[in-house]
């Protein structure tokens, strides 16, 4: 919630900032709230095709492809941090090169053809390989059915890269707001109504889809996601002659590279001690001179040459021969927040995929025949998450004020770590489940067979989803706010970006670490922990091994919280608290 709040303040100075540069006729004739229902639609269809093929696609590649369950997950893993890579790029492209609405266009069209081309798997017999049974005797896919799953899969996270990032500054565009105005309000209606679709179109992909997919088959769970991706992508289209297109500009990224290469381009220069001259800074810019910390960056703002500085409004003509104080300190805020970062990437490992898996061989059955879709109980982290953070926000915050003089209730960084704690509750839970559920199934005699249905309840995988959910509330949430406090106000919209980098990370950790332990488990022809019969397999240890990496990253987690100190709010209370101690404690002189 903190963090949508300054994308919204950082959104609103873009808007500003573009919509003065463009002439009163173009505004009045272009964009406006008749764009947002194009916008928003474009947006949640998206996400709902997406992410509706997700929760399931681990049985599709078990049962459509015969892949072990560790390769499957490794393919999943692997295919969400592309996704999540690409969101950076979607955002570089689009701010640097291509403007928002190409980009969201190519995107919605290549996150069609994937659909599509993934709906084809489905139909098409030849393009998977013959299962005689579900999991245990399919042939191996060919190097080309393989190349074709791969291209679907590649194409949606090109989409999904290109719509994300670029779909909510898109509709701030259209929106012609001055600052100090009414209408600003208008901005905040529409970041609301924007995040509560979104948050509907999650939980529709996560629940409808799902359940069409598991109940109907995969040609009518695929082609319907892709149906309604050709609805979002025609309707994004349709509203282009009334789209306010803003020019693409500057990208933070592209400076933090000119940054990099000054520095190594100026290595050979001595810093200067007391002459602040020799640093250029931005006239608008409040920084006179760079901080001491990481200094080998400052040579990238020393004057070198006065010709460097040959434009008539004082700028500089070559920004890769010279970057401002401004650029570098920007880049040393994102380089100082990096540790922090580094907490959050176990925290964010998913287990969904085994998961699912472990669904399919529970009793589903909650109200007379109604089951629940194996791949619907991240809905459960969803709800868990929306109630926390209300009650948190509404309730638990007052109290903190009241009663402990937390007028801002936890820390940022105290939010972290809560949220790593419950993290680490819930994945100590899913190894005690899973306990549960392999000894029930090799005492009811399934230990060979991986498709039964034992005689236990899915209901007992409620509890880990619930303590997932209360770590997502705390966790992602306090690190958000945490790098918006530590970046300039300029900066504000890169956190987000540093969290999506961030889900990319724990994907390929979470791919290399399945990997390994697949191999590893399965030396001198052991069952791996992780094998495709879950039955015989030992997925408690890996969920184990999962909670004792947790416990040592929320270890390195309070050394780097050591090092950081305390907020700089903090240091400013601690300061005036003894001052005023102090001054308590003064003996009164008599006369």
């Amino acid at each position: 919630m903190e963090a949508s709040g300054a994308a919204e303040q950082k959104l609103l100075e873009n808007v500003t900032s573009s919509q003065s540069s463009s002439s009163s006729s173009s505004l009045t004739r272009k964009g406006g709230l008749r764009t947002m229902p194009f916008i928003i639609v474009n947006e949640c269809l998206e996400r709902v095709a997406s992410y509706g093929i997700m929760p399931n696609m681990i049985l599709y590649l078990l049962n459509g492809y015969g892949m072990p369950v560790a390769k499957g997950t490794s393919v999943i893993y692997t295919w969400s941090a592309t996704s999540d890579i690409l969101s950076i790029f979607g955002a570089f492209i689009s701010d640097s090169y291509l403007g928002r609405f190409l980009v969201i266009s190519i995107g919605s069209f290549s996150s069609l053809l994937g659909l599509i081309i993934l709906w084809l798997t489905a139909m098409i017999p030849e393009l998977k390989p013959s299962c005689e049974s579900i999991m245990l005797h399919c042939s191996s896919a060919t190097t080309a059915q393989l190349a074709v799953l791969f291209l679907s899969l590649g194409l949606i996270s090109i989409g999904a890269g290109c719509v994300r990032p670029c779909s909510i500054a898109f509709g701030a565009d259209q929106l012609k707001i001055k600052e100090g105005s009414n209408n600003e309000r208008l901005l905040d209606s529409y970041f609301n109504w924007y995040y509560t679709s979104i948050a509907l179109s999650t939980i529709i992909a996560l629940s409808v889809i799902v359940y069409i997919q598991e109940n109907l088959g995969w040609k009518i769970g695929f082609g319907l996601p892709a149906l309604l991706m050709f609805i979002s992508a025609v309707s994004f289209i349709l509203g282009s002659p009334i789209y306010a297109k803003v020019k693409p500009g500057h990208s933070l990224l592209t400076s933090f590279v000119q940054v990099a290469v000054v520095s190594v381009k100026n290595r050979k220069l001595s810093l200067p001690y007391g002459n602040f001259d020799q640093y250029y800074q931005d006239r608008d810019s409040e920084l006179a001179v760079p901080t001491d910390s990481l200094r080998c960056l400052n040579k990238a703002c020393m004057i070198k040459t006065p010709e460097t500085l040959s434009n008539p409004d004082g700028s500089v003509s070559d920004p890769w021969s010279q970057c401002t104080v401004g650029q570098v300190e920007s880049l040393k805020s994102v380089l100082r927040v990096l540790p922090m970062w580094s907490t959050g990437i176990l925290m964010m490992v998913s287990q969904s995929s085994f998961s699912t898996l472990q669904a399919t061989t529970l009793d589903r059955r909650l109200v007379g025949n109604f089951k629940m879709p194996a791949g619907s109980f991240s809905l459960i982290m969803v709800i868990t998450l929306s109630i926390v953070i209300p009650i948190y926000d509404r309730i638990m915050v007052p109290l903190l004020a009241k009663h402990w003089g937390m007028p801002r209730g936890f820390s940022c960084k105290t939010r972290i770590g809560i949220g790593l704690l419950f993290v680490c509750a819930g994945k100590a839970t899913s190894a005690l489940v899973e306990t549960m559920r392999r000894t029930a199934a090799i005492e009811q005699g399934f230990e060979d067979q991986p498709n039964a249905v034992i005689d236990m309840s899915v209901l007992w995988l409620v509890p880990e989803f619930v303590l997932l959910g209360i770590g997502e509330a705390f966790n992602p949430v306090g690190q958000v706010e945490f790098f918006y406090t530590g970046f300039p106000k300029t900066m504000s919209s890169f956190a987000m970006a540093l969290f999506t980098l961030e889900l990319a990370a724990a994907n390929v950790v979470g791919s290399v670490l399945v990997s390994i332990v697949d191999k590893v488990t399965s030396l001198g022809g052991k069952e791996s922990w992780l094998s495709t019969n879950i039955n015989s397999g030992h997925l408690n240890y890996y969920y184990a091994l999962l909670t004792f990496l947790g416990v040592i990253n929320y270890f390195y987690f309070l050394a780097i919280c050591w090092a950081y100190g305390p907020a700089p709010w903090q240091k400013l209370e601690a300061s005036a608290d003894k001052e005023e101690e102090q001054f308590e404690n003064r003996e009164v002189p008599t006369s």
